[in-house]
């Protein structure tokens, strides 16, 4: 019969209970409960994807970024999401949506035609 040292099962057990955490950004802790990530969750995910630009803060006050945010937005809002979720404000993506101050998903509405992104005001 084979005898195991304590101390070798001592260190089984401690491995066993200290196993490595999933990434912050896929846990409660690293989401903002006002919708997208937190400043914990978005080091977590620019950590475990090194490759990649990186994901940076939710841009409300305009911009061309925000525009293509909220346009993309507004399409996984109308094709990806049952309209239980679509109408519920504590919704992930409701919340995203308020975080950025989206109105009509991005498209911003001024003189007869829809400016969106890069159209810069051409008629689509």
């Amino acid at each position: 019969m084979i005898t195991v040292s304590m101390q070798l099962l001592q260190q089984i057990h401690q491995s066993r209970c200290f196993m490595a955490k999933s990434p912050a950004w896929t846990r409660k802790e690293g989401k903002n409960p006002e919708g997208g990530l937190n400043a914990k969750g978005r080091a977590s995910y620019n950590a475990a994807n090194p490759g990649k630009p990186g994901l940076k803060r939710p841009q409300p006050e305009g911009g061309s970024r925000r525009d293509s945010f909220c346009a993309r937005m507004k399409g996984m809002k109308k094709k990806l999401t049952s309209a239980k979720t679509a109408n519920d404000p504590d919704s992930r993506i409701n919340k995203s949506l308020r975080a950025w101050n989206c109105k009509e998903g991005g498209a911003i509405r001024g003189g007869g035609c829809e400016v969106r992104g890069k159209t810069k005001g051409r008629m689509i």
